[in-house]
């Protein structure tokens, strides 16, 4: 009975020690010290095959607190992401630490971390739609930083956007849909595919979809090009030996959900 307990109290601690370093792997190293940037080639189904290709730049799940994602760090990713020379920038929700005040030592106003995402610059700009921690932490607020430094936000809309050199295609953005939170793990969205999707023209233009939370892929009807969704961090926690404990891929070219964050770095 005491060589049982030993050996369970043994391998209680190894676990323990395992978990809080993978947070903390995960929480504070991978943030704010590791930037990435994976590069994906795409070809879509509807879109045209004889276009000239586009360049887009995805960051989502920036989260920004102190010390895990500075103002500093967010200065850095944007110039990261400007250096890429994108056509065109999307942001993918979760620009702010929202509800997990335990993982931070302090809060990056909304006005500063807005301040410097208004210094992303992009040929068709820069656009943006909300996620479930933006919602969670003051919707208005977020929404304002984003829409004063002239990032639009897409909720349930769509917007048409014309290149010089390239086919015209609608970008879409999906309102949240873990919007409301009522009990631990019991949301209400505020996500509205269909209406998104009637709004707009069969006109024989692609679209790109925007959604934070990759759940709503399953029920993006064919008319949609590319869906593009942030929530899940790229793959950031990653176990030794083992790799994601949940792998989340590409289920057709019409889908890469999880790319977005690798440009955030978090």
């Amino acid at each position: 009975m005491l060589t049982s307990r030993r050996s369970f109290l043994k391998l209680f601690g190894a676990v323990s020690l395992a978990a809080f370093g993978l947070a903390s792997y995960a929480i504070a190293i991978e943030p704010r010290f590791r930037l990435s940037v994976t590069h994906y080639k795409l070809l879509p189904p509807r879109w045209p095959t004889t276009a000239k290709p586009l360049r887009i730049v995805v960051v989502a799940d920036i989260h920004a607190c102190e010390p895990w994602m500075p103002v500093s760090r967010i200065d850095e990713i944007v110039g990261v992401s400007n250096s890429l020379q994108p056509d065109i920038i999307l942001l993918l929700g979760d620009y702010v630490m929202g509800v997990l005040p335990g993982y931070a030592t302090g809060i990056v106003p909304d006005t500063v971390w807005g301040n410097s995402l208004s210094k992303l610059s992009a040929p068709l700009g820069c656009h943006a739609i909300l996620g479930n921690h933006d919602w969670w932490h003051g919707v208005d607020s977020v929404r304002a930083a984003l829409v004063d430094n002239g990032i639009p936000v897409l909720e349930n809309t769509a917007t048409l956007i014309r290149q010089q050199d390239g086919p015209a295609f609608w970008l879409a953005g999906l309102g949240d849909q873990w919007a409301m939170q009522f009990s631990r793990g019991v949301y209400k969205g505020v996500d509205d595919l269909p209406g998104t999707m009637a709004g707009i023209p069969n006109d024989g233009n692609p679209i790109l979809l925007l959604a934070h939370e990759p759940d709503i892929f399953i029920t993006v009807p064919d008319r949609v090009s590319l869906t593009l969704c942030g929530h899940t961090h790229g793959g950031q926690v990653r176990l030794p030996f083992v790799g994601p404990p949940s792998s989340i891929q590409p289920t057709d070219s019409a889908s890469l959900m999880g790319m977005s964050s690798r440009v955030g770095g978090t």
